[in-house]
């Protein structure tokens, strides 16, 4: 069972992450790409923090957080910059 779960939870990572990559080539516009890359850099968290659960270690923690701030920083500065380019 554990193992069908592993399987599965890397199917649909492996979807997500590809379908993100998908959507950053294609576009249309800059903001379409940057919600594919920061769905990307989600897919990315689970999958560490999978790991992490499943290998019951903390050590991977510290990298999740600095994961996130940086997708967080990367949206609201890229989201700043296409309001200035818009107005």
């Amino acid at each position: 069972m554990t193992v069908l779960l592993a399987v599965a939870l890397t199917v649909l990572l492996s979807a997500t992450a590809l379908l993100a990559l998908a959507r950053i080539y294609r576009g249309p516009s800059l903001l379409d790409r940057v919600v594919a890359a920061d769905l990307l850099l989600s897919a990315m968290l689970a999958a560490v923090g999978a790991e992490a659960a499943v290998n019951r270690h903390a050590t991977t923690l510290p990298v999740l957080v600095v994961l996130s701030l940086l997708g967080f920083v990367g949206s609201v500065s890229l989201v700043r910059f296409a309001v200035r380019a818009e107005s």
